[in-house]
């Protein structure tokens, strides 16, 4: 979890990868209402999100009945969405890529092909709750290389990439 361009998708992908587990984005979970909201420059209102955070938490609920492990990157800025994705799921974990205003900034400005514009970074801030001790966060910092991240995922969480 993180705001927009934190690097979420990106480093997924390579846990995924990694692990050999499914990937998603929340992004491809959004309904195209939202999508074209955002592109046009609007938030997300809490209700605009509720078929969204359901459609993941349905995911990982039918990875997790058949046993199956993976990875789905959220911005889960909200305590309540956590709630809705992770809620009473104790072997779902949460990594939290926190990051500066000004390094996230940087790298949205220089994203191509993405449709939330960097004007709504200030609002994706503005709405952060960041993830407190109850809630088990793995917090990594989005300054270190992307390998160095994933790195640290596998290895403070015990996962076994073998």
């Amino acid at each position: 979890m993180g705001v927009a361009s934190s690097g979420k998708t990106s480093l997924g992908e390579r846990l995924a990868a990694r692990l050999g587990w499914p990937f998603r984005d929340a992004d491809s979970f959004h309904p195209p209402e939202n999508v074209a909201k955002m592109a046009g420059g609007t938030p997300l209102t809490d209700e605009d999100r509720k078929p969204w955070l359901a459609a993941i938490a349905a995911w990982i609920d039918d990875l997790r009945a058949t046993g199956a492990h993976g990875i789905v990157t959220c911005s889960a800025l909200k305590k309540a969405y956590r709630e809705v994705i992770i809620g009473d799921r104790p072997d779902v974990r949460l990594v939290y890529l926190r990051g500066s205003r000004e390094l996230i900034g940087r790298r949205m400005a220089a994203r191509q092909h993405h449709f939330m514009p960097p004007a709504l970074l200030d609002s994706q801030f503005a709405t952060l709750q960041e993830p407190g001790p109850d809630e088990n966060p793995l917090v990594v910092s989005v300054e270190d290389s992307k390998d160095a991240i994933v790195q640290d995922v596998v290895d403070r969480l015990g996962l076994d990439a073998g």
